[in-house]
């Protein structure tokens, strides 16, 4: 899939909601509401150059290679390794606390970062006590 290309900011959805649940200081959350943000995507290959521009200078740029590990950064500045992967023609990255997609529709660049849950099952087990009268039940059938 082409990816190539500048992409002007266009609309958004639950914008507000979501980086409020991601954490992003309200500085962060406030200077990104309704900007217009162009992204410009390089690729060669396997090879992406993903940069925003953001109104007043400021730009991110992650560099990465399809199924390699890279250094990256957060909307809001934290910098973390993941592994980009392609899945079905979308572009899909773990950031630390969301999932951000991206695919090609119609020739626009969308875009979905959604929250992923931090499930985790832990057991804790405790010691019985009854073990030596097991063995001894166990020894009595046996005889």
């Amino acid at each position: 899939m082409a990816f190539a290309g500048k992409y002007e900011f266009e609309g958004d959805e639950n914008y507000d909601d979501f980086v409020k649940k991601i954490g992003l200081p309200s500085d962060k959350i406030e200077m990104g509401r309704n900007c217009k943000i162009v992204t410009e995507v390089v690729q060669n290959g396997n090879d992406f150059t993903w940069t925003q521009h953001f109104p007043g200078g400021h730009t991110t740029t992650n560099t990465f290679t399809i199924g390699k590990e890279a250094d990256m950064e957060t909307m809001g500045g934290k910098k973390f390794k993941a592994t980009v992967k392609m899945e079905d023609g979308k572009i899909v990255a773990d950031f630390p606390n969301y999932r951000h997609t991206a695919e090609i529709c119609g020739g626009k660049l969308v875009e979905v970062s959604s929250q992923i849950s931090r499930l985790f099952y832990k057991k804790q087990n405790r010691t019985l006590k009854s073990s030596r009268l097991k063995i001894l039940s166990l020894e009595k059938i046996f005889r």
